[in-house]
C-alpha cells in the first residue's frame, strides 16, 4: 500500500514538473511577472507625474491632494487616477498588439508565394496538353 501511494505521488510530481516546464506555462509566468512590473511603472507614472503635474494645476491643488478630491462624498480624484492609469496601460497594449500584428502580416507576405502570371499558367497547360497529345499519337503509331 505504501509503495503504491509513493508511486502515485511520484507520478503526480513528475506530471506536474512536465506541465510546469512546458513552454506555454513558462511564457505565461514570465508575462505575468513583466505585466505586474509594467503596471507598477505606469501606476507610478500616473500618480507621481501625470496627476500632480497635470490634474493638480487644473484643480488648483498641490501634492497628493488630487487623491482626496471628492464629489458627493465619492473619491473622484482617486477614481480619475485609476482611469488615467488604465487608459495608459490600454494604449500601450494596443500599440504593442498593433505592432505585433503588422510584423506578422509582413512575415506572412514575405513567406507567401507570389501569384504566378496567368500567361505562364496558360503556357504550362498548353505544354502539358501537347505532351499528352504527343504521347497519345505515339502510342497509336506503335
Amino acid at each position: 500500500m505504501a509503495r503504491t501511494s509513493r508511486n502515485t505521488i511520484s507520478r503526480f510530481f513528475n506530471d506536474f514538473r512536465e506541465f510546469a516546464l512546458q513552454g506555454n506555462v513558462l511564457d505565461l509566468a514570465i508575462a505575468v511577472i513583466i505585466g505586474s512590473a509594467f503596471g507598477k511603472i505606469i501606476t507610478s507614472f500616473v500618480e507621481d507625474l501625470v496627476m500632480p503635474g497635470i490634474i493638480n494645476p487644473m484643480l488648483g491643488q498641490t501634492g497628493d491632494a488630487w487623491r482626496e478630491t471628492t464629489f458627493l462624498n465619492m473619491k473622484i480624484g482617486s477614481f480619475l487616477g485609476n482611469v488615467v492609469d488604465f487608459a495608459i496601460i490600454a494604449l500601450v497594449i494596443f500599440i504593442a498588439v498593433r505592432a505585433l500584428e503588422r510584423m506578422k502580416r509582413k512575415e506572412a507576405l514575405a513567406e507567401a508565394e507570389p501569384e504566378p502570371d496567368p500567361n505562364i499558367l496558360v503556357q504550362q497547360r498548353l505544354i502539358e496538353a501537347l505532351e499528352r497529345l504527343s504521347q497519345t499519337i505515339e502510342s497509336k503509331d506503335l
